[in-house]
């Protein structure tokens, strides 16, 4: 038996020049660093007033810009510079159109948390409503004082409207109705804008201006168009759908992606307005949720020339570009920051575009408002996406942790091909920790029976199948208790339930129309029986997205590094460190890549050439004494025979070691594997390993873990959403001693669902970088013995 490596060996296995198959390019840890050196750079340049130098005739803007910056950047206004800034500001009255627009959008953020802010918004809302051009080739947009209107005074009105709306003051109906004929007369025929509205030297085509013109018409379609939902005074709710695509939008984005660039502003000349154009550039791919524009992860890219070819200043950390405004400093390094800050927003849903029909989006705003009101629930910003199914890889689904889709007609593609690769496709994204969320419109009696047997081809095994949701699934109180409850489905797979379906319902409209019309922002009175409807759907919505995500997000950096088990295989298994997972009749399988996702993480962060069994290995198999580290979880009661006794003890005793743990702390699956070592051990009994063992320290170039994060889940108690508290203690693990190794080690606390990837709500256990840890100071402890 191989029972350990040799001294040579090892050492070459765990400091081996693995690094090099990592992606070339932006890291999580460059976003943060170069934001963090951007925010202190503002916070050094802050005048002891709480003000910023003025540029320009713009007293008030650049103050407003910074604070907006460094809000988006991650600190609250109880940071003391940011608290100052905001004395500062509420002290100023507008005068401008860039600085009331741009302290409407501080005072909004502000206001989610300190409503007195509101106040103000009213007072900027005001006076931006009565500053709009109401006559003329220009009417409804916004100028400068004494001159006739252009589209960045006229985008930068728009935005501070929008956020004002979204913080509750509601804008004048006809300013948006003004202002979206202002952009749809001002928008060019191949698609793009300029500076100025019609013919004029200043209205060539740029990048800048044509992010201005798509996110202008983004904002006022959705406040002035045909609606997808709509409710009667009389309660009776109309679920429309089909709501006309916006070929203005689509033609100003197909420009951009023709002319797409990061290192320039397309249509200017030596980089002029660059930053200015990236923070456009963010807000166009974050208002119309796409990640790719002409081909390009424009988040990405950005990221990384702003962090690597056009890094911050190496000893102040300010960003400057080029033109009227951006060379300076403090302006430069706000745009920047507010593309890093504002881009690397944690995607909550993915919306997946199945067809080219319409049929999977007839309520394009349905994940935007949930989103929304997610925002508001969890007080944290978050965005979503729409993602192409048919031109995305896993990873661009596995950006998303929920996946929603939707329609009335079936869901599987007509070509037995595009059958399988979509089943695939959804089964890897599945198996990564992603979580599917379906809804049949209407009757939907072709979508309920195509997304039927989409599930049957996603999961070829018998156990995994589709079944009613019981009442006391958390799902139902995760975050609130709806008052109307409605038929949900749902397949266990892995830790937890991993796909929840709403199934037709004639009786009642669709959850997707439900959240299309939540947020209308058409001034329509809503009656209290539609209000009820509405409050249910996003109360469902809400839970479902808590339940699959527990509220632990990553922003979009995490995800800049290719994921381990996307590289390349490595074909020689010589010197590899390969480690079995054990069958057993205990639910052996309920986390099938908890052990997959360990050994990647040993290749990436030990630099291993790791691998595992392709499939289960028996206890009894000739095959077990190959590995000289094996692995056993499982969440059922279960028996072993003799036989399998007797193989166990043997491998141990001629030194190879077990690691197992009971997934989400299940009662059963602990008692059975005590009780199983007991007869195998009489004479040995399992006893608490030390905190202070050298295996949970450094000793063996791992982690110390003497204290570690660990969640227990929480009963629901009053109104309050349903949570897990994060306690930091020490470690509880167990394990049996042979010649003064530990030849057995066991958690009773869940390492593999978080191993899996699937931290839910109601799993008790360690949190996921814990559970990484203590499985990869094992590992290590094991090479070494």
């Amino acid at each position: 038996m191989k029972r350990l490596l040799p001294a040579a060996l090892a050492l070459a296995v765990l400091f081996g020049p693995f690094a090099s198959t990592l992606r070339a390019g932006v890291t999580p840890e460059q976003v943060r660093k170069a934001i963090d050196q951007g925010v202190r750079y503002l916070k050094q340049q802050q005048k002891v007033n709480g003000s910023w130098d003025d540029w320009g005739s713009f007293p008030g803007g650049v103050t407003a810009l910074c604070t907006l910056a460094l809000l988006n950047s991650g600190l609250g206004p109880d940071d003391p510079e940011v608290k100052r800034a905001l004395d500062w500001l509420r002290r100023q009255e507008p005068q401008t159109t860039y600085v009331a627009a741009l302290q409407t959008m501080v005072f909004a953020k502000v206001a989610r948390t300190q409503k007195d802010y509101l106040l103000l918004i009213s007072r900027n809302v005001k006076w931006l409503e009565e500053t709009q051009i109401k006559q003329g080739d220009n009417k409804g947009a916004w100028a400068y004082p004494r001159a006739s209107g252009d589209n960045s005074n006229s985008q930068f009105a728009l935005l501070g409207l929008h956020e004002a709306e979204r913080a509750g003051v509601k804008v004048d109906p006809h300013t948006w109705y003004m202002a979206y004929h202002y952009w749809h007369d001002a928008q060019k025929p191949d698609g793009s804008w300029g500076y100025t509205k019609g013919p004029s030297a200043m209205n060539r085509s740029t990048g800048s201006m044509t992010c201005a013109g798509i996110a202008s018409l983004v904002i006022t379609s959705g406040k002035v168009g045909r609606p997808a939902a709509r409710a009667t005074p009389e309660g009776r709710i109309e679920c429309c759908g089909g709501q006309e695509k916006n070929d203005d939008v689509e033609r100003g984005l197909d420009w951009l992606g023709r002319n797409f660039s990061i290192s320039g502003n397309p249509g200017t000349r030596g980089g002029t307005w660059l930053l200015y154009y990236l923070y456009g550039l963010e807000r166009v791919g974050r208002l119309t949720a796409h990640r790719f524009i002409g081909g390009h992860d424009w988040y990405r890219e950005g990221a990384d020339w702003l962090t690597g070819t056009h890094p911050p200043d190496s000893i102040s950390g300010f960003w400057k570009g080029i033109g009227h405004g951006e060379d300076d400093p403090l302006i430069g390094t706000s745009f920047a920051l507010l593309f890093l800050s504002k881009g690397r927003w944690p995607v909550l849903v993915g919306k997946l575009k199945y067809t080219e029909t319409t049929d999977w989006n007839e309520h394009p705003h349905d994940c935007h408002n949930l989103t929304r009101f997610v925002e508001s629930r969890w007080k944290m910003d978050l965005t979503w996406q729409v993602i192409d199914q048919r031109a995305a890889t896993v990873e661009d689904l596995l950006q998303a942790p929920v996946l929603y889709f939707c329609g009335q007609q079936s869901p599987l593609p007509a070509a037995d091909d595009a059958r399988q690769r979509l089943a695939r496709q959804l089964r890897d994204y599945l198996d990564r920790g992603g979580f599917i969320f379906a809804e049949a419109y209407r009757d939907g009696a072709a979508f309920d029976q195509g997304f039927r047997d989409l599930m049957e081809q996603v999961f070829p095994e018998p156990e995994y199948e589709l079944r009613d949701l019981p009442a006391e699934h958390p799902i139902w109180t995760a975050e609130e208790v709806p008052k109307q409850l409605r038929p949900l489905e749902g397949i266990e797979f892995g830790c937890r339930t991993s796909v929840v379906y709403a199934r037709p319902d004639g009786s009642r409209p669709s959850m997707s129309c439900l959240w299309e019309l939540s947020e209308s922002g058409r001034g329509v009175a809503l009656a209290p029986s539609v209000r009820e409807q509405i409050d249910s759907a996003l109360a469902i919505g809400v839970n479902v997205l808590a339940y699959a995500t527990n509220r632990e997000l990553l922003d979009k950096p995490a995800h800049f590094r290719d994921r381990p088990e996307d590289r390349p295989r490595d074909p020689i298994s010589r010197g590899r460190v390969m480690v079995a997972k054990i069958r057993h009749p205990g639910g052996c399988n309920a986390a099938p890549r908890a052990l997959l996702n360990l050994m990647n993480q040993a290749a990436e962060q030990l630099h291993m050439r790791t691998g595992t069994s392709d499939t289960l290995v028996r206890l009894t198999d000739e095959e077990l004494f190959d590995y000289h580290l094996i692995f056993m979880d499982g969440r059922n009661r279960f028996q072993l025979t003799d036989e399998e006794k007797r193989s166990l003890k043997a491998y141990i005793e001629r030194g190879g070691m077990l690691l197992a743990d009971s997934i989400c702390a299940s009662p059963a699956f602990t008692e059975s594997f005590r009780r199983a070592m007991a007869a195998i051990f009489p004479d040995r009994p399992i006893e608490p390993i030390p905190v202070d063992d050298p295996m949970l320290t450094t000793a063996y170039g791992g982690y110390d873990l003497r204290t570690v994060k660990r969640r227990d889940p929480q009963a629901r108690t009053g109104a309050g959403p349903l949570k897990a508290t994060v306690r930091s203690v020490p470690p509880e693990l167990e394990g049996i001693k042979i010649d003064d190794r530990w030849a057995v080690i066991f958690s009773h606390y869940d390492i593999s669902c978080a191993l899996e990837k699937h931290d839910s709500l109601e799993c008790r256990g360690y949190v996921r970088d814990d559970a990484q840890r203590i499985g990869l100071n094992v590992l290590l402890y094991s090479l070494q013995q």
